[in-house]
């Protein structure tokens, strides 16, 4: 199957200043991907490209099977896209103005009620539909933004920065909606906020200074293998004999007497973290395997950017 977003090595220059420096990736049909990135990462330039709103100074770019170079209309046909802070119009109605967006996607007669009550539905905006738009919530404002695009299910939805500004109650509602639609629809979701996107994508890419710097970084995490511990006796030597153990990269402790390990990735070296502890008499309560670290590979990976920038 064709994937059904394709970026090949975008580049964008603004001025003297570049922002995206030779991106590309795909995305699959049905996946929730998240692009994860500092602010200023070139993420809100590279959803722009994909949507259609802007060109990009070199590379190209494909959507639904259309290029955006060459049929960005019909492309856009396929695309829903919420930009961050979206620019509503504040003198319409909620319903209103949900009806006009239905009828510039094509919309005529009874379909433009049925397309604006399913939108309002799924995004629980029926309270708010004779408001005018300049007198809701931010919380009430993103869910307009994200019900206008989600009119006419498109299978492909682009969202910069959905929860940001949102309260507790409002990000949990925006996140299971985000994860509804996976399978359903093709979605990818920009953030700087690596629990955000952790809690919602089945993948996650990193761009950081306008470089693509991995398209899995949950592949790339649950390749090195981590290990918590529950030991007591001595700090110190406790350390020591861990970090003598073969394939070890790293041991830490913490006050409780909990020590986290990581090792060479592939390789697998549970028993002999337990034989080095027992030989030599320490009392070994809990050896158990943690998940993967993606804080750990974000910074990695960010840190070795911006290292190589200076």
């Amino acid at each position: 199957m064709l994937p059904v977003i394709v970026a090949d090595r975008l580049v964008k220059w603004y001025g003297a200043r570049p922002a995206l420096r030779g991106v590309s990736f795909t995305v699959g049909a049905g996946e929730i991907v998240g692009l994860l990135g500092p602010n200023g990462s070139g993420k809100s330039t590279l959803l722009r490209i994909l949507a259609g709103y802007l060109p990009p100074s070199a590379g190209s770019a494909r959507v639904a099977g259309f290029e955006l170079g060459e049929a960005s209309l019909a492309a856009r046909r396929h695309i829903g896209y919420v930009p961050e802070d979206a620019p509503l119009y504040d003198g319409m109605r909620v319903g209103e103005f949900l009806r006009f967006m239905a009828r510039i996607k094509g919309y005529r007669g009874p379909q433009v009620e049925r397309a604006t009550a399913d939108a309002a539905d799924r995004l629980q905006l029926g309270a708010v539909l004779g408001m005018p738009i300049a007198k809701l919530s931010r919380g009430y404002r993103q869910r307009v933004a994200i019900a206008q695009a989600l009119i006419g299910d498109p299978p492909v939805l682009l969202l910069d920065e959905p929860t940001s500004a949102l309260d507790a109650y409002q990000v949990i509602a925006i996140r299971e909606l985000v994860r509804s639609l996976a399978g359903r629809c093709t979605v990818l979701v920009a953030s700087h906020v690596l629990a955000e996107i952790e809690r919602v994508a089945t993948r996650i890419m990193i761009l950081s200074d306008g470089r693509l710097l991995t398209a899995d970084a949950m592949r790339e995490a649950s390749l090195t293998p981590r290990f918590r511990l529950q030991v007591a006796g001595e700090p110190v030597a406790i350390l020591a004999c861990l970090r003598e153990v073969s394939g070890v990269l790293s041991a830490a402790a913490d006050p409780s007497g909990t020590y986290t390990v990581e090792a060479v990735p592939g390789s697998d070296i549970a028993k002999d973290l337990a034989r080095c502890l027992v030989e030599r008499g320490y009392a070994l309560s809990q050896l158990v395997t943690v998940g993967p670290d993606l804080e750990s590979v974000f910074l990695a990976l960010t840190r070795q950017t911006t290292e190589a920038a200076a």
